[in-house]
């Protein structure tokens, strides 16, 4: 889920490209006994991404990475595979890759993902899961060198913050904002921000959360690592804990929360020693990554033509009026996102 994207005039998956790739995973199929008659859309990516599977007779299974080259680059995809692969997490092999026409060729991790997981059985089930995703995260902070990574700046921090007017306020529910309403915004986007930039750095996911995870041996399957950045040290635990497609109470979250700050402090990680203060940074860290994610769902029905992001924009508003409602520095942001809490009702959306 990340802010900036180019916008394709077309579908980049033409009839050529589909030759092409098929044309290049021939002599790869027949190497790793799998059938190219058998390659079936895997899953379905919010990005120019798309994931294909193919299968064998033999039971053997692989999925294939399309990445058209114009609009996105599969470069930091395999550079970041071979770094967390090398941390020792569980992540997708690279098989293949062909980086100038953007085809990758990796090892299967499974068709069960967190989400369907967590889902199916929100009891122990989800327990098990939520603890492997926690170890898991403690071992990222602290394997994997977050200079070699991009910096999560001021600067990348607003353009998510922007998305949310952009696409939200203005294009889905048709407000505009006095200068009022926009100089209030802007002091909260610079709370949020400040926030953001006083916490430890460490290597940030920058969507971990249970559609990227996979239930798999060794447990959790890792996806989606291709944007991480060296950035705030809560960051991926809020991507866990207040997910875009499932929710859970707060007695949960915080269960959850204090076990990722007992492990990692055990860890020697770099988490506040005050559990109340780092339970404020994960909250104000979760509410920039939640007003971003309002943005870009509602980009993606307007501009990527994917309505159905549009239905889980709910949970993002109960989201953010929780936490703003908790912190006199972020009550400013109420006002503005009443108005549209009425018109959901009005269009259709519930709560």
């Amino acid at each position: 889920m990340t802010a900036t994207q180019p916008t394709p005039s077309a579908s980049p998956f033409t009839a050529d490209r589909e030759a092409s790739l098929r044309q290049w995973l021939a002599p790869l199929a027949s190497r790793h006994g799998l059938d190219p008659a058998s390659l079936a859309p895997a899953s379905a990516d919010a990005s120019f991404r798309r994931y294909l599977r193919l299968t064998g007779p033999g039971g053997g299974s692989a999925v294939v990475m399309d990445a058209p080259p114009a609009l996105v680059a599969c470069q930091p995809f395999l550079v970041m595979a071979e770094r967390i692969a090398s941390s020792g997490l569980h992540v997708p092999a690279v098989l293949a890759a062909d980086p100038e026409q953007g085809f990758v060729l990796l090892s299967d991790l499974g068709r069960r993902s967190y989400l369907d997981a967590l889902r199916d059985d929100p009891g122990p089930g989800a327990e098990r899961l939520m603890r492997d995703a926690i170890r898991a995260l403690v071992h990222w902070q602290g394997h994997l060198d977050a200079s070699a990574l991009p910096r999560y700046d001021d600067a990348l921090l607003r353009r998510e913050l922007a998305l949310f007017p952009e696409w939200c306020v203005q294009r889905e529910f048709g407000i505009s904002w006095t200068e009022k309403q926009q100089a209030r915004w802007q002091g909260v986007c610079d709370t949020l921000v400040a926030s953001a930039l006083a916490q430890p750095v460490v290597a940030v996911h920058r969507d971990y959360m249970p559609r990227n995870l996979m239930v798999a041996d060794p447990n959790p399957g890792i996806l989606d690592f291709q944007d991480a950045v060296a950035g705030p040290v809560s960051y991926d635990l809020a991507s866990l804990l207040r997910d875009a497609f499932i929710s859970w109470d707060e007695e949960r979250e915080l269960d959850w929360a204090v076990r990722y700050w007992e492990a990692a402090r055990k860890a020697g990680l770099p988490v506040d020693d005050d559990f109340g203060e780092f339970w404020r940074q994960l909250e104000w860290m979760g509410l920039q990554r939640h007003l971003k994610v309002l943005g870009i769902f509602c980009r993606l029905k307007h501009r990527d033509d994917k309505p159905a992001y549009r239905e889980d924009l709910p949970r993002f508003f109960a989201y953010a009026t929780k936490v703003a409602l908790r912190y006199r520095p972020l009550a400013p942001l109420l006002a503005l996102i009443e108005p549209m809490h009425d018109q959901k009702l009005a269009v259709g959306y519930t709560f």
